[in-house]
């Protein structure tokens, strides 16, 4: 079992957390093409716990490498981007809308996926193994993911209509990509 200490280990701990995030966005992925919008979020939100506690694992264990560096992002492009957008666009937008304006959904659920894929990509370039910046520049793909469950909470409750939807996905994906600071926590 030293392999699970081991930090140039692919399955060290904090990687077998990464791994278990990766399965439940897997799974969630799953469930949303079920209409079992109610579970897939469950999932999404295990895979964000673990999310938390794999880097939590990496700095206190000294385990991180640029083999988790790169795991992690992956599991986070599937968790907090690719999860939520599916989500939506399977709850909100296909449900819905029709015509131009599910064609517009579409196009702003890419434009989404995309500005999440050029953060995590941003942020591996200029990462360095066990090293925590103080402040985020850009809104990180967690947060986006959780304003993009409110969003989608909001329309479920009937708060806001599916095209505020599209035009909160574009704002939120806009900010992946901002200057705007956020705290580290």
């Amino acid at each position: 079992m030293k392999f699970l200490w081991t930090p140039s280990s692919h399955f060290n701990l904090a990687n077998l957390f990464t791994f278990v995030n990766i399965t439940a966005g897997l799974l969630a992925v799953y469930f949303i093409t079920q209409n079992n919008f109610f579970l897939a979020i469950i999932l999404a939100w295990i895979g964000g716990a673990f999310d938390i506690f794999d880097g939590k694992i990496a700095r206190k264990y000294e385990l991180s490498n640029e083999f988790g560096i790169q795991l992690d992002s992956f599991a986070d492009f599937l968790s907090f981007v690719l999860v939520p957008v599916f989500l939506i666009f399977q709850a909100v937008y296909a449900s819905h809308l029709d015509g131009g304006t599910l064609i517009v959904a579409a196009i702003t659920s890419i434009y989404y996926v995309i500005s999440g894929l050029r953060r995590l990509i941003h942020f591996n370039i200029n990462a360095d193994a066990g090293e925590v910046e103080k402040y985020f520049t850009g809104v990180p793909t967690p947060l986006g993911a959780i304003l993009l469950w409110l969003v989608y909470l909001a329309n479920t409750y009937a708060i806001i209509p599916a095209i505020v939807v599209i035009a909160l996905m574009g704002l939120i994906g806009w900010s992946l990509n901002s200057t705007l600071r956020v705290p580290h926590p």
